[in-house]
């Protein structure tokens, strides 16, 4: 059986999904999102833009053969040339052992298992191979901008599989990042005992009968292609991993004193968890009230919430704000506004649209003139991202003090004043989530950040207005979608202390 780098990557990301990659049915799978195919085609690209500098070499065999792969690569590392483009290394697990001084476990059933590395490039040094005087070193071309654990734990990898190859193991391996200083050192006699931890864990799972427990982690899942059936599970059995703030580590805490369900969960002193790792005497009462909430389908407000005098209510006018961004061309490229004046009864939406991303500056200015003829209006968002931009924007076009001061004192986080204040029966609180819970819906129903994303690119691409429309109607509905969950925590907050506007 084979075990490649991107196994061993996602099984550091999620234990489940490279057991279900190898053993699942495969019919089962998602069809891959826009975002995914967007990132997949950014890493070829920039794969591209880094070997467009390189006289390289690329073995030449017939597509899956990974033993004529090897052989045309072992006769390139004999020839001693500079780059070796995609070279095929093959190993067997416990030869790993004779590879490094390091002592893994070593099992008979084990022999089963062949490493197939891959490097996006192998890179001549000086120093004794089997090959002369000469040996060679891995490096990995990655997206990120910072050398990630599973980014090191894989360059090892390649490490060590190398290793086996041409007797001896380099010192160092390199990580190629999407950053200014973009060669990042891998050292590997810190990384290469982690890596080994994590390949005998992962055969260890590929072993037992069943793949590991689901557990649904929204940002790390959503992007997987077996993410619909371990939803499905997760649903079906009411996981706690469903429950917003229920983390790994709070979840086998939670787990190691018998709490698995949501009844255990919401019965729970808040006592016996304070003092947890992962918990501490806010966390605790917060989670078991959010518990509580999802078991009886209904709101609660927290133990502790935002004093009223921290809570912004309504005022005369008001605005809405949202922002769509192209974060790989640190590009904001639509700033959307919701004017509603109470007083006069309108509402009025403006969509401030960088079609090229050269105009962000005239945007950047378009909203400052709006938001100006309002120096009375709180200007609500939600989520932190706004107000970190507009900071951004003020410093990058050299907006004066005396303007962006009061613009980012005006701005209310409705999500930080929710999320502090009460518990609602859902499983995420990201906008969508609370605004489908209240009945809102988005006009464009499989629109999202993510997409626009790629909806943006594709205008770039193509031209077509159409998706610059589709974009716009989405930014204007998430504007919407704000003030619907901002009047309803202020109803309901009215409603529980029988608070009155003044």
């Amino acid at each position: 059986m084979l075990i490649n780098a991107e196994l061993l990557l996602q099984y550091q990301r999620c234990k489940r999904r490279p057991v279900l990659d190898t053993h699942g049915d495969k019919h089962q799978r998602n069809e891959p999102n826009e975002l995914l195919l967007k990132l997949q085609q950014d890493k070829i690209a920039y794969r591209r833009s880094i070997l467009a500098d390189l006289a390289y070499h690329k073995p030449d065999y017939p597509r899956g053969n990974w033993e004529l792969g090897q052989a045309a690569t072992l006769e390139l590392m004999q020839r001693g040339v500079e780059y070796i483009y995609q070279g095929v290394l093959l190993g067997n697990y416990n030869e790993l052992t004779d590879a490094t001084n390091e002592e893994i476990s070593s099992s008979p059933q084990y022999a089963a298992y062949t490493l197939l590395s891959r490097p996006d490039l192998l890179v001549k040094q000086p120093g004794q191979s089997c090959f002369g005087d000469w040996i060679y070193v891995p490096a990995n071309i990655e997206l990120g901008k910072r050398p990630k654990q599973e980014y090191q734990v894989v360059t090892a990898f390649h490490s060590q599989v190398l290793a086996t190859v041409q007797k001896v193991t380099p010192e160092i391996a390199w990580l190629i990042l999407r950053t200014k200083d973009r060669d990042y050192a891998v050292d590997l006699c810190k990384w290469i005992p982690q890596m080994q931890r994590v390949l005998l864990e992962f055969i260890q799972a590929l072993e037992l009968p069943e793949p590991p427990e689901v557990f649904i982690s929204r940002q790390k899942c959503n992007l997987c292609h077996w993410y619909s059936q371990c939803y499905a599970i997760a649903q079906s059995q009411k996981h706690l991993s469903l429950l917003p703030g229920v983390t790994p580590v709070r979840y086998n805490q939670l787990q190691a004193l018998s709490i698995n369900t949501l009844e255990s969960l919401a019965n729970t002193s808040p006592i016996v968890l304070e003092n947890l790792p992962g918990f501490d005497s806010a966390v605790a009462p917060k989670l078991i009230v959010q518990a509580q909430s999802v078991l009886e389908k209904r709101p609660f407000i927290l133990p502790s919430p935002l004093p009223k005098e921290h809570i912004t209510f309504t005022a005369p006018v008001e605005l809405y704000f949202d922002i769509e961004a192209q974060p790989d061309m640190d590009l904001d490229y639509l700033l959307g506004v919701l004017v509603v004046d109470k007083q006069a009864n309108t509402e009025q939406f403006y969509s401030f649209l960088a079609e090229q991303p050269e105009e962000e500056e005239l945007i950047w200015q378009q909203f400052l003139d709006l938001v100006g003829q309002y120096p009375e209006a709180p200007i609500y968002h939600f989520c932190v991202y706004e107000f970190d931009t507009v900071k951004r924007l003020g410093k990058l076009y050299r907006t004066p003090h005396s303007v962006l001061r009061p613009v980012l004192n005006r701005l209310v986080d409705v999500y930080e004043q929710l999320t502090q204040s009460v518990a609602l029966p859902i499983e995420s609180y990201a906008l969508k989530a609370i605004a489908r819970w209240l009945g809102f819906e988005w006009r464009e129903k499989e629109a999202s950040g993510a997409k626009c994303i790629y909806w943006y690119d594709q205008w770039l691409e193509t031209g077509d207005r159409t998706l610059l429309e589709i974009i716009q109607s989405y930014n204007e509905d998430d504007c919407r979608a704000t003030r619907n969950v901002k009047d309803w925590l202020v109803n309901f907050v009215q409603d529980e202390y029988s608070w009155r506007v003044v």
